[in-house]
């Protein structure tokens, strides 16, 4: 049973919400950033970069404080209001491939993230845990909701159909040319109906935000403990989220790019490999798997294919049967020496959109001396590994839709 409920977001002015969105901080360059905060004053990046207006670089503590001074500042000026009474936000990208996604934007419950009912498929970091909890303490408010996915629900998309036919409460495009769309549900019968959708699901299955989610697990956990009248229905209870159907998450691989072959040459490279894999050298021809257990390798200036002999390798649970993990634990690990895939600064990964000329390139420099491609994987492996209590090394996935930061903002 899924508790999600809707909530009094604040929001940017209609006239606003093109200039306010922002993707997440980290995704753009220092050149973007700077280029942004010079020529848009509305951007939301103000908010979480606020040693912009000293010319500073802030940090910690004494940045927390800044950034609830600017966004106090933002809903002061009327540039954010908050919506008078709780509502589920539909929200609707079409990207530039004409790919759709169309989900909810509401609060989900940290207690069920707690009890596994909201189910993880990635570790986390316990210090960028406590980082990113001290920062929500402190601000009081979360801009980017973690991307759930939940069953197909065909009550639930026709909630979403019928309600997303009136002009929508935001339409704008992005330099990305990603079209954004937003609709608010207050209707209390339509709520009613959504939240009983919601109570017949038994878990949710987080797709991208492993951080944001534990973090705010984190919040509530120290926010409860602080307070002799906790009812469990105070705002700090929940975090936001943005639930699509399973069907519309988009997943793609990311690849591996390795900085050396762990003193082997590439002669001595390939007989190892041949005890895991059989081989086919396909010279210049560009080669990316499609299939599982196969995968894509560029090692001086050719490509071949390495599809695993699987009388050598032993599948003892859903994780052994993810192409990150198979790699992991044939190559990577024994071979090139990287047992620790989140700090060893010899491997570095790049996500399926770029493809495999993106890492063809990337050795050809001479920057990478092999590259690995995988094939992407599927909501039914994430979910299998989740419903196992397993986890993915780290960059197994990189899944899409990107949320957009300061379109819905969840106040605690």
């Amino acid at each position: 049973m899924a508790k999600v409920l809707p909530f009094k977001a604040v929001r940017p002015t209609r006239d606003k919400v093109s200039l306010i969105a922002s993707r997440a901080y980290q995704s753009y360059t220092q050149e973007e950033r700077e280029a942004r905060l010079n020529n848009n004053p509305f951007s939301f990046l103000h908010i979480v970069n606020p040693g912009y207006k000293y010319h500073k670089e802030i940090s910690g503590l004494e940045r927390y404080k800044l950034v609830k001074n600017r966004y106090d500042e933002f809903k002061e000026e009327g540039i954010f209001i908050q919506d008078p009474t709780p509502a589920y936000y539909i929200y609707k990208i079409v990207d530039r491939d004409n790919q759709r996604y169309e989900g909810i934007i509401a609060a989900t419950s940290a207690l069920e993230y707690e009890e596994d009912h909201i189910k993880k498929h990635e570790d986390t970091l316990e210090e960028r845990e406590v980082i990113f909890k001290d920062y929500l303490k402190t601000v009081g408010f979360n801009a980017e909701p973690v991307l759930i996915t939940y069953p197909d629900n065909h009550s639930l998309a026709q909630i979403l159909q019928d309600n997303s036919q009136s002009r929508a409460e935001y339409e704008f495009t992005t330099t990305y040319r990603d079209t954004h769309y937003l609709w608010k549900i207050d209707d209390p019968k339509t709520i009613v109906a959504i939240k009983d959708e919601f109570a017949n699901c038994k878990n949710l299955y987080i797709a991208d935000g492993h951080h944001r989610s534990a973090s705010s697990h984190l919040l509530q956990q120290d926010l409860k403990s602080s307070n002799n009248k906790h009812t469990g229905e105070e705002n700090y209870n929940f975090f936001m989220s943005y639930l699509i159907p399973e069907s519309q998450l988009t997943i793609y691989e990311f690849n591996r790019l390795i900085k050396d072959l762990n003193g082997y040459s590439k002669e001595e490279f390939l007989i190892a490999l041949d005890e895991f894999y059989k081989i086919e050298n396909r010279g210049l021809n560009y080669y990316k798997p499609t299939k599982p257990h196969h995968f894509s390798m560029y090692l001086a200036g050719e490509f071949y294919s390495l599809q695993l002999r699987s009388s050598n390798y032993v599948f003892e649970n859903a994780l052994d049967d993810l192409d990150a993990q198979i790699l992991y634990k044939t190559i990577l690990k024994p071979l090139l020496g990287i047992s620790n895939l989140r700090n060893n600064k010899r491997i570095e990964y790049v996500h399926g959109r770029n493809d495999m000329a993106f890492v063809k390139a990337k050795v050809d420099s001479k920057e990478f001396e092999v590259g690995f491609g995988l094939k992407a994987a599927t909501i039914d492996q994430l979910k299998h590994i989740a419903d196992q209590g397993l986890k993915m090394p780290p960059k197994s996935t990189y899944i899409e839709p990107k949320l957009r930061s300061g379109i819905t903002i969840y106040e605690f």
